[in-house]
């Protein structure tokens, strides 16, 4: 059996697929807006949803703010709004 990869290439950056992704990764997003440290709003305001192509569209939540590092560290936000997420089978 001979695998099409340029196929499967081509559908992991077509539209549908890549609404999918980033569907998946904003309702993570949110969820960890929605749990994370509200001090200053820096952190959860820094909280946006990324993507790019490798060989298929990938959709990355990453923090912006100076202390985001810093807040992971201790709270583990983000692994925690990930899991969340998949327990409720969306992620």
């Amino acid at each position: 059996m001979q695998v099409n990869n340029r196929f499967f290439e081509q559908l992991g950056r077509s539209p549908g697929v890549v609404k999918i992704t980033v569907d998946a990764a904003q309702r993570v997003a949110k969820t960890a807006r929605d749990r994370g440290p509200k001090d200053s709003r820096d952190y959860v305001d820094g909280i946006r949803v990324r993507v790019k192509f490798q060989r298929r569209a990938v959709a990355l939540v990453e923090g912006t703010d100076k202390k985001t590092m810093l807040i992971e560290s201790k709270t583990g936000n983000l692994v925690r709004a990930l899991q969340a997420n998949k327990r409720r089978g969306r992620g």
